[in-house]
């Protein structure tokens, strides 16, 4: 799930590679081990749709299998080809990505791994109307796991931020990366709270940096080349974020965040405000950790410089 696109996020991101726009339910291969559908559902923040990936050649691995839509599982049974599946693998569990798992699970025989599941408890992760409570791992993958299968090897990469739970997934040899929504080759990512967490977040993309992936395969966009330009980009996006809200308030003293929003996000569609809010306010939350801004009630106001946390 993405950020609502705005003036700054509408520009190409550097490091995509070019190709032409993807059509869903039209299997494409994309290297000897990787091929990929699209899923029929477009929108303002899933861009052409969820991309499923097929890894493997004799034997598969399904990655974000995405919504149970028929047509969408019809055309992964047809790209299966009769291959048998080792393994069902979601990166997380919004309803874009996990929801097939399921009734692909009951179709093939394969076991759904990866993410672990989230809940509505108030105590650990929480869940809301965005993710799938119906999701339920046969095998709950920790972060340097593996899974292998007939000239393939998957290692699962915690990377909580976007969800608590999500993991990225790498291909050893492609020396790919499978990023899901943490890292995206359209826009950047949506991160919600109470589960999605702006600190974990870019705690993670600093992770990516130290890694030597050559591509990475995301879920909504093209791939991405050049992936630690690509990262940089991503990290100076929220820098440039955070720095705008310092400076909203301490131009216009203490503020709600529908102010904030209206400030930052000129020109965006009344429509997508409320999700631009909710990465405003997973800004707020980690400047409020760093002792940078305090909250009162809905207003935020900027710390005094030497001020007691």
């Amino acid at each position: 799930m993405a950020e609502p696109a705005s003036p700054v996020m509408s520009q190409p991101e550097p490091g995509s590679a070019p190709e032409a726009a993807p059509q869903a339910g039209v299997l494409k291969a994309l290297s000897p081990l990787v091929s990929r559908l699209l899923a029929p559902n477009p929108s303002p923040f899933t861009y052409e749709g969820t991309q499923t990936y097929l890894v493997g050649t004799d034997d598969l691995a399904i990655i974000d299998p995405g919504p149970a839509d028929e047509r969408h599982l019809a055309a992964i049974l047809a790209a299966i080809d009769g291959r048998p599946v080792q393994a069902i693998l979601c990166t997380h569990t919004h309803r874009d990505h996990s929801p097939a798992a399921a009734p692909l699970a009951a179709l093939t025989g394969a076991p759904i791994i990866g993410c672990a599941p989230l809940t509505l408890d108030d105590e650990g992760p929480r869940a809301d109307a965005a993710f799938d409570a119906d999701y339920a791992p046969d095998r709950v993958l920790a972060d340097g796991e593996q899974l292998s299968g007939e000239g393939w090897t998957l290692t699962a990469l915690a990377t909580p931020g976007h969800t608590s739970n999500h993991l990225c997934f790498a291909l050893a040899e492609e020396a790919v990366l499978f990023t899901g929504d943490h890292v995206m080759g359209w826009s950047t990512s949506v991160v919600s709270p109470p589960d999605g967490d702006m600190t974990a977040y870019l705690a993670s993309l600093e992770r990516l940096m130290t890694r030597a992936d050559r591509f990475y395969y995301p879920a909504h966009g093209e791939p991405v080349a050049e992936p630690q330009r690509f990262v940089r980009h991503l990290l100076g996006h929220r820098r440039m974020r955070e720095g705008q809200i310092l400076r909203h308030l301490g131009r216009e003293g203490p503020s709600a965040i529908p102010a904030m929003v209206a400030a930052m996000y000129a020109g965006l569609d009344p429509r997508l405000h409320g999700a631009a809010g909710r990465s405003v306010l997973a800004h707020l939350i980690d400047l409020e950790r760093r002792a940078l801004v305090r909250s009162a009630g809905a207003f935020w106001s900027a710390r005094e410089t030497g001020a007691a946390a």
